[in-house]
């Protein structure tokens, strides 16, 4: 039966969500003082304790997605929380970078599991018009999370030192683990076939993981390199095998009806090209303020905290006029108030800090911007989905998420250090004010709303026993 406490249900998955996201961002602030930890290390084996999550991450999404529909999302879902939580603890005592990485591999596959898990759970809990408003929430979770990351990340490693940026995921994965026990109801495809296709998950994930792997190795050999060049083929090559395969067998791991969708196939789209704007910005608002204005890591935290509090207050107001309007009247001006935001920086800021008056107002407009934005695309991209499809969909969704910030991270990079000096950040920000009017061109393809109505009955993916 589903819930009938779907408030605790969003509380359960996102709680876990927080600590997956926090993850994220504060290893970047950790990944000096984790540096120090291992001398005897080379850079490029350092490196992978961030590349190695972001790769698996990314490509481990779309199946695990497919499978949670196939085996149970709260199956899923808990036994995902239990692995993140158990590999952050195997992170927090690693002895050596060898373990570390390993650790954080088993924390990318946990991850990858729990996130499309916890949002099918929460679009199969709530009713149907109040969909976008816990998307919006539950987003807002994500995206708080995310920018808490550095000033959070900084402070417990001052306090605590660095195996506590992973250890404070113990008692969140606890506790989302207990109260799920409780709460999450059980959801399934309502006929239940046969595991998805091996072949068809070695090809999605070895073509995430050649794309990924492409992306991230941009930032130490560089946008031009051949390796980048490569691995956009490989991943080509693959991606057209997986493609033609799923055409052809009737347990693939991603279905391609999913495609015929107009919400789903332009939402990811845009949710991939908003997002790397989203990295590029996010990345240089702290190195912005760090290497140009030389606020220390804790007070460049502090200077964008205005940013995730706004997101907080504004995403479920906005989710809650989507379920009235539908999002495409939300995203078509979200997406120029986010451009707006880069665009402030580039009129505005200068090399002598001056917050009040060049900084605090594009974090405002950029804040409205993400809150009109991001939880939009999220609920755009499954709200046609059928009830069956909503594991994979959402998986999809954060693929594309998770796909266009490492892109946007390696261009903020490149850019900057392509550079130097004020004039990197300008060419880091036009790209963010390109991924905001393409946000917009493409909100016009979307479907447009027609108001949802909840239906008399439960959806049959929902089951009747709990297995609580």
């Amino acid at each position: 039966m589903p819930s009938s406490k779907p408030g605790l249900v969003l509380l359960s998955t996102g709680m876990s969500v927080f600590a997956v996201f926090l993850d994220t961002s504060i290893l970047y602030v950790a990944f000096p003082s984790i540096s120090a930890a291992f001398p005897d290390s080379t850079a490029s084996g350092l490196a992978w304790v961030l590349n190695a999550y972001t790769v698996v991450f990314a490509a481990v999404l779309i199946p695990a997605g497919r499978i949670a529909d196939r085996i149970g999302r709260r199956r899923m879902f808990l036994g995902a929380v239990i692995a993140f939580t158990a590999a952050s603890v195997l992170c927090g005592v690693a002895p050596s970078v060898e373990l570390l990485v390993v650790g954080r591999v088993l924390q990318a596959l946990g991850a990858a599991a729990m996130v499309p898990s916890s949002l099918a759970l929460v679009l199969q809990t709530f009713p149907a018009p109040e969909q976008p408003r816990a998307i919006a929430i539950w987003g807002a979770i994500g995206g708080v999370a995310g920018a808490a990351g550095p000033t959070l990340g900084s402070i417990v490693i001052q306090t605590l030192g660095w195996p506590w940026v992973f250890f404070i995921n113990v008692p969140v994965g606890i506790a989302s683990y207990l109260l799920g026990r409780r709460v999450l109801p059980e959801g399934r495809e309502s006929v239940r076939g046969r595991i998805p296709d091996p072949w068809s998950i070695a090809l999605v994930i070895a073509a995430v993981s050649a794309l990924s792997y492409g992306v991230v190795q941009t930032e130490r050999v560089g946008w031009l390199s051949g390796v980048l060049g490569l691995s956009v083929g490989v991943a080509v090559v693959l991606g057209a095998v997986f493609v033609w395969r799923s055409s052809r067998i009737d347990n693939a791991v991603l279905d391609l009806e999913l495609l015929s969708s107009a919400g789903f196939r332009w939402a990811n789209l845009a949710t991939c090209v908003y997002s790397a704007g989203f990295g590029v910005v996010f990345l240089c608002n702290v190195l912005f303020t760090t290497e140009i204005w030389d606020y220390s890591v804790i007070q460049a935290g502090f200077a964008i905290a205005i940013g995730p509090a706004i997101v907080a207050v504004l995403a479920p107001r906005f989710g809650k006029l989507a379920g009235r309007v539908g999002q495409r009247r939300i995203l078509i001006p979200g997406g120029l108030v986010w451009a707006s935001a880069p665009a402030y920086f580039i009129l505005m800021a200068t090399e002598h800090p001056q917050y009040l008056a060049h900084y605090l107002p594009a974090q405002v407009l950029g804040a409205i911007g993400v809150a009109m934005v991001m939880p939009q695309l999220n609920s755009a991209a499954v709200r046609d989905l059928p009830q069956d499809q909503l594991g994979q969909g959402a998986a999809a969704s954060q693929a594309a998420r998770n796909i266009g910030t490492t892109i946007g991270v390696s261009v903020a990079i490149a850019m900057v250090a392509a550079t130097g000096g004020i004039a990197g950040f300008h060419h880091a920000w036009t790209f963010a004010i390109g991924t905001g009017l393409v946000v917009t061109l493409l909100a016009f393809l979307l479907p447009r709303h027609t108001r949802q109505v909840e239906p008399a009955v439960e959806s049959p993916t929902i089951l009747t026993d709990d297995r609580r």
